[in-house]
């Protein structure tokens, strides 16, 4: 028998690294789009710039996040093929707000130890949202760190890099206050606030992920990892096909604190939540809770994903792009001119049945 080499007598195991490589290579592959050059070095992605020698002026916009404690549930659940649409999601919906297009994506794996197959799911669902988005997975590092992590934890990170066209960049400069608010649904809870979902209700409430919950349709866990939804191509193609003059990813912080980010000074927002009701996880969030409604808008997205800043005249075909895509769409409020004021978004009213 071959004696034990130090670095795996200090916990790191090449070989299962190798082999989590190894089992992760076709669905790489798979997300490459043309521009993707391989082949050329083993230590970093090539994306062909020259791809972007028929933008006027291409401007790169870049986005780094991660898929918070939500990486908890998974590991409980012992389903690790989801997270990666955590992961895209959170990144380049990032990047399509502003306008741009998605290139390429790394991503960064930490764990306390290599567990191939685990590594090549995760891996493999990253692969996978990124094709759904339209980017290439470029690259990307597994580092293994015993002793500081322990065996069963891990961690998932990533960087995007787009492209959007300097004329196009969507923002608060171009609203207006005859402007309408469109919101997306959401998939559920996204890839925010998890700390406060995981303490409600597997802490406080003593919730097992196994339970099974009328209100949800499922299991307590299942619905928790539910994927977040990940809007890039779909959006793309209505912000080409309608004029649309900024947009906001609603992840942590909520939906009026995401919104204010993008309408200028001078410009108020009133969202009226009558006109939808949130998925029955908000709800069993606030009450297992006990939690005000202010804290809970405060974190969630309470069932939207995105909300589009657009002129009214864009509204109906918005809509239409939308539902057509499989994405419910509504008007959920309007701006208005406040002269002077600093910009604010209010939400007023009570969910319909909630």
């Amino acid at each position: 028998m071959a004696a034990e080499n130090a670095y795996a007598a200090a916990g790191v195991d090449i070989a299962a690294g190798e082999r989590a490589v190894e089992l992760m290579k076709a669905s790489v592959a798979a997300s490459h789009r043309p521009e993707v050059l391989g082949g050329l070095g083993g230590f970093a992605g090539f994306f062909d710039a020259s791809a972007l020698a028929g933008y006027r002026r291409p401007v790169l916009a870049t986005s780094t996040d991660g898929v918070g404690t939500k990486v908890a549930i998974a590991r409980a659940m012992g389903v690790y093929d989801t997270i990666g649409y955590d992961l895209i999601g959170m990144l380049v919906d990032d990047l399509v707000v502003t306008g741009a297009e998605p290139l390429f994506v790394t991503d960064y794996i930490a764990c306390g130890k290599v567990h191939p197959e685990r590594i090549a799911a995760i891996v493999g669902g990253i692969a996978a949202a990124c094709t759904a988005a339209g980017a290439a997975l470029l690259g990307g590092e597994t580092a293994e760190h015993p002793g500081l992590m322990d065996p069963e934890d891990f961690d998932v990170a990533g960087a995007t890099t787009g492209v959007v066209e300097y004329d196009d960049i969507l923002g608060a400069d171009r609203v207006s206050p005859d402007d309408v608010v469109l919101a997306l649904a959401s998939s559920g809870l996204h890839s925010n606030g998890y700390s406060l979902v995981r303490h409600v209700l597997l802490e406080q409430a003593g919730w097992a992920l196994d339970r099974e919950v009328e209100e949800l349709g499922t299991t307590l866990g299942e619905a928790l990892l539910t994927p977040t939804r990940v809007y890039a191509k779909d959006l793309l193609a209505l912000i080409r096909a309608v004029e649309v003059h900024s947009i906001s990813h609603i992840t942590g912080g909520g939906l009026a604190n995401n919104l204010v980010r993008v309408i200028p000074d001078g410009i108020g927002i009133d969202l009226d939540r009558a006109t939808w009701t949130p998925p029955p996880v908000f709800s069993l969030v606030q009450q297992a809770g006990k939690l005000p409604l202010a804290d809970v808008e405060a974190t969630l997205n309470q069932g939207v994903g995105m909300a589009l800043v657009l002129p009214e005249s864009s509204a109906a075909q918005a809509i239409e792009l939308a539902e057509a895509a499989g994405i419910h769409a509504w008007v959920v409020g309007a701006a208005v001119a406040e002269p002077g004021s600093p910009a604010r978004v209010s939400l007023h009213g009570s969910h319909s049945g909630y």
